[in-house]
């Protein structure tokens, strides 16, 4: 299983107006090819935050990629700039 996490940057007090397109986009989030789970935290006061979604896959393909940046699109009026993903592999997913 590997993580893809991504460091992003939001206008500050924009967290409840983006979070109300995040929860309308869930369906296509978790859709995206290999996802197995979606955790976005973010402070509302600086704008930063990380989502870390698990996957099955090392590379996202051609298709996720532009899905992927297609939902982040969602979200560009409240970005600061446009946020990089990076992928790792799992070494413990530990849950309670």
């Amino acid at each position: 299983m590997y993580a893809r996490i991504t460091p992003y940057k939001m206008k500050p007090g924009s967290q409840a107006a983006a979070t109300k397109v995040m929860n309308a986009l869930k369906d296509k989030i978790m859709a995206l090819e290999g996802q197995h789970s979606f955790l976005n935290v973010s402070n509302d006061t600086d704008g930063t935050g990380y989502v870390i979604s698990t996957t099955d896959n090392a590379e996202s393909s051609p298709e996720t990629l532009e899905k992927i940046k297609a939902l982040w699109g969602a979200f560009s009026e409240y970005l600061v700039e446009q946020p990089t993903t990076h992928t790792y592999d799992v070494v413990a997913d530990w849950r309670v």
